[in-house]
Parts: C-alpha cells; structure tokens; sequence
C-alpha cells in the first residue's frame, strides 16, 4: 500500500484553518481577531454569559418572589413494585438496604414509599414518609410500614397543621366579613327610605314657630305701642 493510495480513497477532510498567514488565508492581516482590544491577544477568556460588556440577560431579569428551595424537604420515592422485584420475602427494608439495592442514590437522606405496582411479599418497611394506598399494600400482603419518627416526619406533621390553622382562619374571615356587610347595608336602605320624610316633617314646625314669632311681637308693640302712646299724648295735650 503506498501514501497516494490513501488520498485516493474519497473521505470527507477538512482543511486546515491556516491561521496568521496574512490575505491568503482567506482571515485577513488579523487572522479573524479584528483590531486591538480584549480578546484580539492570546491569553484572553470570555465567561460563557459575557455579552460584550451590556447588561447581561441574568441581571436585567426581574427577581421577585421567595423560594423555599433551600428548606424544602426531598423524598426519594420507592414504589411497592420496585420492592417487590428487589427484596425477598421477610426482608428489612430501610435506607441502607434501598441503596445497596441501588433503588436510591448514595446521596439519598429521606425516602417515600409509594403505591405503584403489586406486592405479594411480606416486607418489613421502615420509612421517612409512606402513602395510604401503599400502606395499605404492604399490610395487605402481611408486612408492616413503619414511619420513622425524626425531624422529616415533625416538619411534615408541622406543615400540615399549620395548613389546617389557615383554612381556619381564613373561613373565619370570610364569615366575619359577610356578617359586617349585611349589617352595614341594612340601615343604608333604611336611612334612603326614611330620609325625605323625616325632613319634610322636621322642616313643618320649623317654618310655623319661625312665622308665627315675628307677628306676635310685630302685633303686640304695634297694638300696645300705639294705644298707650296715643292716650298718653291725648291726656297730655287736653
């Protein structure tokens, strides 16, 4: 076999990029790195969300809102029919013996058991947390779950008691809030059908009392004036 033979056979091959070989490279007297500047030498690096010196995407993104992310508490589940297949029957199954079986990864620190799949075999499961219905599979087939207690089982406990208080509260609320409303139209309704009558009533006497003052004292000092101020002058002058 000879070296031209090679080159005979018909396989796709890439040119070389023939870098800093002026015009004739096809990249030009800067071999493609443009003019002066960060990343026109060697020796320079871009992170991969560098934008040319711009407001990158991540910073010009709104954050608002609060995550629990970091309190959250994570279950591996296993379901019964993944039991089934791993374990024989009257077997111990816990964290250690679920990562043995590599049903869980090493990392794993609290598991679930779940209700997907068939059991026939009686099993003695200890667990984190487990599902009614997978519960229920397991002392169907003659095993037991056991539901260790520990910090898991108090957060989780916890959390659906304080789930319940709120319902509470805010049925409470809700109640309070339809009460005061009902009680707050009632007189509005009231205070419209009863205001224009009440009004013409109050205004009636009013206007009597107010007209019939002025022509009792216009009366009597005109009548009482009058009289004694003419006898008086009478009596005098005869």
């Amino acid at each position: 076999m000879n070296l031209k033979d090679v080159y005979s056979i018909k396989v796709v091959r890439l040119e070389r990029r023939r870098v800093g070989r002026g015009w004739g490279s096809g990249l030009g007297k800067t071999s493609g790195r443009g003019e002066k500047g960060a990343g026109r030498r060697s020796g320079t690096q871009f992170r991969s969300r560098f934008e040319g010196g711009q407001m990158p995407l991540y910073r010009r993104l709104p954050k608002k809102g609060f995550s629990n992310h970091a309190f959250r508490l994570r279950f591996e589940g296993v379901n019964v029919r993944a039991l089934e297949a791993a374990f024989p029957a009257g077997a111990t199954v816990d964290l250690d013996t679920l990562r043995n079986a590599r049903l869980v990864p090493k990392s794993a620190t609290l598991w679930k058991l779940l209700g997907d799949g068939e059991i026939a075999k009686a099993l003695k499961v200890t667990c984190d947390a487990a599902s009614a219905g997978a519960r229920a599979k397991v002392e169907k087939a003659g095993g037991t779950v056991e539901v260790v207690a520990g910090d898991a089982r108090v957060r989780l406990e916890e959390g659906a008691a304080r789930r319940v208080a709120q319902a509470a509260k805010r049925v409470v609320k809700v109640d309070a809030y339809k009460a005061e409303a009902a009680k707050a139209g009632k007189p509005k309704k009231a205070a419209a059908a009863k205001g224009p009558k009440a009004s013409k009533a109050a205004k009636a006497p009013g206007a009597g009392a107010g007209g019939a003052k002025p022509s009792k004292s216009g009366g009597a000092s005109k009548s009482g004036g009058a009289s004694k101020s003419g006898g008086a002058s009478k009596k005098d002058k005869e």
